[in-house]
């Protein structure tokens, strides 16, 4: 009997990665990483981050169930309808921009290869006002969560390195679990 070839699910399309930085924010100084930037080559993941990349504030950005923040480029192209403007990977702070993925079903628990490194779907986002900020608009996270387009944030489940265009392979899909838009959604609904 031979094996199943593995599924694909998506292709890297970028990594991304960047320092925090001081900014201003209604006459306040704050740190943010959230201005990430495509990089070239091999990055290697390990720990809770990629190479190169840093969080702000590790209490509510990062650690181990936010180690790797995934973001859709069809979810670019819809925003940039939305905008009226393109938008450059990295813009959402995402470590790896995807192609050919529906982010929002992605399941918790899911897991895929990517590179060397195998990650594990965690939740999906709730953006802080920091999304805002980088945007140039206050209230873009409200407008960012109504859209329904979270993105998925990943555990390091194992190390290993990855680079633009690897694909992103289907290790496991727990099915009886449940898509990041329904984790989304049920978050909404506790919050109002």
């Amino acid at each position: 009997m031979t094996a199943a070839a593995p599924l694909v699910v998506a292709r890297v399309v970028s990594v991304n990665v960047g320092v925090p930085r001081l900014v201003e924010h209604r006459g306040r100084r704050a740190r943010t990483g959230i201005w990430k930037h495509p990089v070239a080559g091999r990055v290697a993941v390990r720990g809770v981050n990629l190479d190169g990349d840093e969080q702000a504030d590790r209490r509510v950005h990062g650690g181990p169930d936010k180690a790797v923040y995934a973001y859709a480029s069809e979810d670019y192209t819809w925003w940039a309808a939305e905008l009226g403007r393109q938008l450059e990977p990295g813009t959402f702070g995402e470590n790896l921009t995807l192609e050919g993925v529906d982010l929002r079903a992605a399941r918790v628990g899911e897991r895929w290869q990517v590179g060397s490194t195998v990650l594990e779907v965690a939740q999906p986002r709730t953006p802080c006002w920091k999304l805002g900020l980088r945007m140039g608009d206050d209230e873009f996270p409200a407008r960012f969560l109504a859209a329904g387009r979270p993105g998925a944030y990943l555990r390091i489940v194992g190390e290993g390195e990855l680079g633009a265009a690897d694909e992103v392979v289907s290790l496991h899909r727990p099915d009886d679990r449940p898509s990041l838009a329904e984790v989304a959604v049920e978050r909404a609904r506790r919050r109002s």
